[in-house]
């Protein structure tokens, strides 16, 4: 029994150790706010709570986030260049389910980062529509356009460019799009308004 309790014990550890509490989701592009070297912002008291900060617009198509991926050295900016919606079916392979359709969303990948992305782009990407339900990407190619290969590799400096398929359910409303990085285990995720 004591040998169970131990052992019950270091999984627990384990596990808690595995879960991150620094879980992010970055919502409006970074720019570079105008300062002058004589005007300082009064020093505020430290808070461990996130703010908002209404200022900023959220992101949209035609905008980019940084997300950081599990180790050091990976950052990518991520643009949603375009979405399609509804996407026709690349062939007779791959159409939709009787009910559902196709939203296809070209992500923009520029790895800004010292070291080598190689994943799968859609295993990162999820789609949430306007009733807050979360939509994992689609392995269907749809005709919007080259959809991202099953894995691509982007050395520091280059760009990857491709659209991403969602298969949702005709009478769903597609409101938001989310990317993560390490096929989604990262902690930031980066997210647009696709609301029409």
């Amino acid at each position: 029994m004591r040998r169970l309790s131990v052992l019950l014990l270091a999984g627990l550890t384990v596990t808690a150790v595995g879960c991150s509490d620094d879980k992010t989701v970055t919502t409006a592009p970074e720019s570079t706010p105008a300062t002058s070297p004589t005007s300082v912002a009064p020093e505020q008291p430290s808070s461990t709570a996130p703010t908002a900060t209404p200022s900023k617009k959220a992101a949209s198509v035609g905008d980019t986030l940084g997300v950081r991926g599990m180790e050091d050295g990976e950052s990518l900016a991520v643009t949603v260049v375009k979405v399609v919606d509804p996407a026709g079916a690349a062939n007779e392979f791959s159409s939709p389910d009787p009910g559902t359709r196709f939203v296809a969303v070209q992500f923009r990948l520029k790895n800004t980062g010292t070291a080598v992305y190689s994943d799968s782009p859609s295993n990162g990407a999820r789609l949430v529509d306007a009733q807050g339900q979360q939509f994992d990407a689609s392995s269907d190619e749809t005709a919007a356009g080259p959809d991202f290969p099953g894995s691509v590799t982007i050395a520091p400096g280059d760009t990857g460019l491709g659209f991403v398929a969602f298969e949702v359910p005709v009478a769903s409303e597609p409101a938001k799009v989310q990317f993560t990085m390490a096929s989604g285990f990262a902690d930031d995720t980066g997210q647009w308004n696709i609301t029409r």
